[in-house]
């Protein structure tokens, strides 16, 4: 009974975790082609509430954008803000990996 309870209290405290740590999203976006796009797509994506930083790689054509604690963007939205910009959303994902790992695995 109690290796139960320390088992499910271990995967409680695990759950809750890591549902507060920052996550980032990572776009695949086409139509990106220079740093005027890369400041506009950043100053679009930082007006959400969530958002806690924005990464963009013009070569690779990767939008990347940390998030708050426990907060998230839907996919729509993420599209639509983009597709209204003029780019066209290929991929979105989601990661526990922090925005600066993006970047550094990025920047190399």
């Amino acid at each position: 009974m109690l290796k139960t309870l320390v088992a499910l209290t271990l995967a409680l405290i695990s759950t809750f975790a890591a549902a507060q740590a920052n996550q980032s999203i990572t776009m695949k976006v086409d139509g990106l082609v220079c740093a005027f796009c890369a400041q506009g797509i950043e100053k679009k994506l930082k007006g959400f509430a969530a958002t806690d930083g924005v990464y963009v790689d013009l070569e690779h054509g990767l939008v990347a954008m940390g998030l708050k604690p426990a907060q998230d963007v839907p996919d729509a939205e993420l599209t639509s803000t983009l597709t209204d910009a003029g780019y066209t959303v290929k991929a979105i994902s989601r990661s526990v990996e922090p925005l600066a790992a993006i970047k550094q695995a990025h920047s190399k």
